[in-house]
Formats: C-alpha cells, sequence, structure tokens
C-alpha cells in the first residue's frame, strides 16, 4: 500500500460524535459536496475550507461517537480526507470509514506529536508515521491484512467489485 502523504488538522477534542462531523440540520440536503460545506460547523466554522489544506485529521478518544449516519465519514471523503488519526473510535465509525476507504489509526498520541500544520507521511503497511516537521517517527497499531486490502481498494465496494 502507498504512503499516505499529508497535513495535520489537529481536533484534540474527546467525543466527537456524528452531530459535531454532520450536523442534524444538514441531513435534509440531498447534495453531497452542499452538505460537506456544513462539516465540523459546530466545532470549527471554518473547518471546510481548512480541509483544502489539511487532509489528515488527529482526534482524541471515541471519534465518531453517536448514531451511525454514513454522511459523517461522505462528508471527510468528498472534502479530501486521506486519514484520521484518533486515541479511539466508536466501532461502528470505525468500521464505516474503513467501508468507504478512509484508514481509521489507532494512536494513544500526546500534544508534543502533532502540531496543525504538521507534514505527514504514514506508511499503513509499515505501521509508521514520520511526521516530517518534527523529524520524528511515530508506531501504530499493525493493520490487519483484511483490511489493508478494502482500504487499497478505495472501500469494501470497490474490493468487491473486484472480486467478482
Amino acid at each position: 500500500m502507498k504512503e499516505i502523504k499529508g497535513l495535520a488538522y489537529v481536533l484534540d477534542i474527546n467525543n466527537i460524535n456524528t452531530d459535531d462531523i454532520v450536523p442534524s440540520h444538514c441531513l435534509t440536503i440531498r447534495n453531497p459536496s452542499e452538505m460537506a460545506q456544513y462539516t465540523c460547523e459546530t466545532i470549527d466554522s471554518d473547518f471546510p475550507q481548512k480541509a483544502g489544506r489539511f487532509n489528515i485529521i488527529i482526534a482524541g478518544e471515541n471519534f465518531g461517537c453517536g448514531s451511525s449516519r454514513e454522511e459523517a465519514v461522505n462528508v471527510f471523503k468528498i472534502l479530501g480526507i486521506k486519514a484520521i488519526i484518533a486515541k479511539s473510535f466508536a466501532r461502528i465509525y470505525f468500521r464505516n470509514l474503513i467501508n468507504q476507504g478512509i484508514p481509521a489509526i489507532v494512536l494513544e498520541w500526546e500534544k508534543s506529536k502533532f502540531s496543525e500544520g504538521d507534514h505527514l507521511e504514514i506508511s499503513l503497511g509499515k505501521g509508521i508515521i514520520y511526521n516530517l516537521s518534527k523529524d520524528q517517527e511515530i508506531s501504530f497499531q499493525e493493520i490487519p491484512p483484511f483490511i489493508l486490502n478494502i482500504l487499497e481498494a478505495g472501500g469494501i465496494f470497490n474490493k468487491i467489485k473486484s472480486e467478482l
């Protein structure tokens, strides 16, 4: 699997739920790109614009908790988010990210490890995050091969289509 390269956006907040990611008032919007313009507005009203520059999210514990909403993953994909690193994920949200082809990396990180705008390279196959801005190498738990295969295919539907 190739490396993911990008800039870090740090959301050092625990329990970011799917209502924080996609506010309920947006669920009636049928245009996914329009819906994405409201992503995380309750946390950072400039997030959709920042996502144009930052494409790797660093978050706290229990990221994606709350109701299971596919939209709460789709908006990140639309905004070009390439990976999410969190101390922990809500289990359903973790799987929804993988199913949509967005790596969900579990990492107990400290504030000294990441700052907004850090240049990162992530090697999913090696389980290493290179923080080029801080000249640090950070290891994370190995991702099982079956999940790497789903991510390599760009999501579960692409993986299934490739096997037909």
